[in-house]
Parts: structure tokens; C-alpha cells; sequence
């Protein structure tokens, strides 16, 4: 994959970083910023961005499970017109991450096109992957946040006294609960799939395959009689599950061999997805036609880039969740 060195773009296998013994590793993300309600300092003393209104921007992708975690959290917490977006094309270009035309970024940065630009105009010499999503402070002109985990908490409560949302999806009483399935969640289905889609050796893709068919089977068996992951209420793990669940059939299966099954051969799983869906304004995040064609068109993994015109897929189905017990959302 292409990236930064010393604030050059370079095309090609620099991100060699990602790969050990054929398997896939994902790199970590590098800025950490984090909003608060008036900017003070966190409990460690390190200092924090005041959430305002029309300051923050995010960079996204349809295309991307991760940056679709912050669309969710974006439309879930009413922030729509607190927080503007502006979305990639779904393939990665020799550019990487590109946008159709200059996109605005503030009065402290120049109009953008690729998404490296954001990350040089906030760290000149910065080294490392360029991804989605990220957090921009337009006023200060740099990178917030770009690590998924850390956005959609700084959206489900920093903006809350510029809302009238009150939905909490990391409560403090279900957080053991949560974080024990997102670990779970993160390593073998949400990485897994592209542990077993990027894998260079037969050895290591059969592992990471086989690591998101038993995490996929131990899920489906909780939701036989749990509404969703973290027991009555719906939490940041069923989303952060969403996301992969959303572009398994039409994506992983095919393109990144994740193909013992289909996603709609789980009955709970099926069923919960399209709960899921369908709550509130969040079929909106999803574009399947982004995800087929951004997926379809990884030269590695897909060398003729003929996008599939399959599969069918209807999450506007009837579900039967209903038949668990579920309380919603928690609120604050």
C-alpha cells in the first residue's frame, strides 16, 4: 500500500510494516486527540479540542467499516448539521484516499484532494498510512483523530450540550460487558476479514478464516436469546459489529475468501443485522455499490477488477428480533 515517508507521498509496498510471515498486521493509528464539552484538561492533564458547533469535519469513505462506525455515530447523536463530512471515491487511487473535487478543510489549510494533505498539513514529516476516517479541526487546521474506536466515543458524549440526544452507547455500567466483545468483535471478525482477505501465505489465511467463522459462530449463538451484544440494550459493540456484518456478502465473501458460509445462512445473525439496519437514520451510511466496487477493486485481490453483480441483498426484510427482550438505547 502506498503512504507517507517524511511527508513524501510513495507509491508502492512501503507499508511492508503490515506484513510478517504472510499475515496481515494492522498498523496502529497515530493521532489521538480527543473533544470535550468546553476543551479542559483530561484527567491526565492532556489538553483537549472545546466541542463547537461547525469546527470538526469528517473525512469518511462509504466504502470503509471503520470510517462507517463514525457516519453511524454522526447520525445517531443528531450531529448532522453539527459536524460536516466530506466522502472519498471508493477506490483507492495512486493517491490514495481521493476526493472528487477540492474539498473545503477550513481557513487554516488549502482545499484538499487526497487525504494526505491533511495529514502533512498537520505533520509535515509525518510517515505511516493515510486512512479514513478522520477528525479535523478546521480552526486549527490539523488532525484531531484518526483511530475509529476513539471518534465514536468523542461523538456519542462530547457534543451532547449542543443536542438534545441523549442516547449513550458506551454506558458506564454495561462498559465491562462491551469492552469484552469488542475485543473479541475487533480481532477475529472486524480485523479477521482482513486478516484472511490481505493474506499471502495459505497457512495464514486458513488461521484468520477460520478465526472469523468461529467468532461469527460463538455470536450467532449469544443472539439466540441476547437482543443484542451486551444483553437488553444496544451499545457502540453492536455497531462496531454492524459494520462488517453490513458488507459480508456482498464484499468479504467474495473478495477476501471469507466464503465457509454466507452471512444469511446465521439465522440470528440475519435477522439482527437487519434490525440493526434499520434503526433510525442508519441505512443512509451504507452504499453497497461503494462497498463492491472499493472492495472488487484491490489490484492484489482482485487483479481484473470486474466488480460481481451479485449479491441479492434485502435488509429492508422483516426481522424477528422482537421476540427477545430489548430496551433500546440507555440515556444519560
Amino acid at each position: 500500500m502506498p503512504a507517507l515517508v517524511n511527508g513524501k507521498w510513495v507509491e508502492g509496498e512501503v507499508a511492508a510494516s503490515e506484513m510478517k510471515d504472510g499475515a496481515f498486521h494492522r498498523e496502529a493509528t497515530h493521532f489521538h486527540g480527543w473533544i470535550t464539552a468546553d476543551g479542559a484538561p483530561d484527567p491526565q492533564g492532556k489538553p483537549t479540542f472545546p466541542a463547537e458547533p461547525h469546527r470538526y469535519q469528517l473525512f469518511v469513505s462509504y466504502l470503509c467499516p471503520w470510517a462507517s462506525r463514525t457516519l453511524i455515530f454522526r447520525n445517531l447523536k443528531g450531529l448532522r448539521d453539527i459536524i460536516r463530512i466530506s466522502v472519498a471515491e471508493p477506490a483507492i487511487g495512486e493517491n490514495g484516499w481521493t476526493f472528487a473535487k477540492e474539498q473545503d478543510a477550513g481557513p487554516k489549510a488549502p482545499p484538499i484532494r487526497y487525504l494526505h494533505q491533511l495529514y502533512t498539513a498537520s505533520e509535515p514529516n509525518y510517515t505511516g498510512k493515510v486512512s479514513v476516517p478522520v477528525l479535523w479541526d478546521r480552526t486549527e487546521g490539523r488532525i484531531v483523530n484518526n483511530e475509529s474506536a476513539d471518534i465514536i466515543r468523542i461523538l456519542n458524549t462530547a457534543f451532547n450540550g449542543l443536542t438534545s440526544d441523549r442516547q449513550d452507547f458506551y454506558p458506564e455500567q454495561l462498559r465491562p460487558e462491551i469492552d469484552k466483545w469488542n475485543e473479541l468483535i475487533y480481532e477475529n471478525i472486524n480485523n479477521g476479514v482482513y486478516r484472511a482477505g490481505f493474506a499471502k501465505t495459505q497457512s495464514s489465511y486458513e488461521e484468520a478464516a477460520t478465526d472469523v467463522f468461529k467468532a461469527l459462530d460463538k455470536v450467532e449463538a449469544h443472539l439466540a436469546d441476547h437482543r443484542y451484544i451486551a444483553g437488553h440494550h444496544l451499545t457502540e459493540a453492536d455497531w462496531r459489529l454492524f459494520v462488517t456484518l453490513v458488507r459480508f456478502d456482498a464484499a468479504y465473501h467474495g473478495a477476501f475468501k471469507c466464503n465457509l458460509r454466507c452471512l444469511k445462512d446465521y439465522h440470528n445473525l440475519s435477522n439482527y443485522l437487519r434490525e440493526l439496519y434499520q434503526w433510525q437514520d442508519v441505512r443512509s451510511t451504507v452504499r453497497i455499490h461503494h462497498i463492491k466496487a472499493g472492495y472488487y477493486s484491490i489490484a492484489h485481490v482482485n487483479p481484473t477488477g470486474i466488480v460481481p453483480i451479485g449479491p441479492q441483498i434485502d435488509f429492508e426484510g422483516p426481522h424477528d428480533r422482537e421476540r427477545l427482550l430489548g430496551e433500546g438505547v440507555i440515556h444519560s
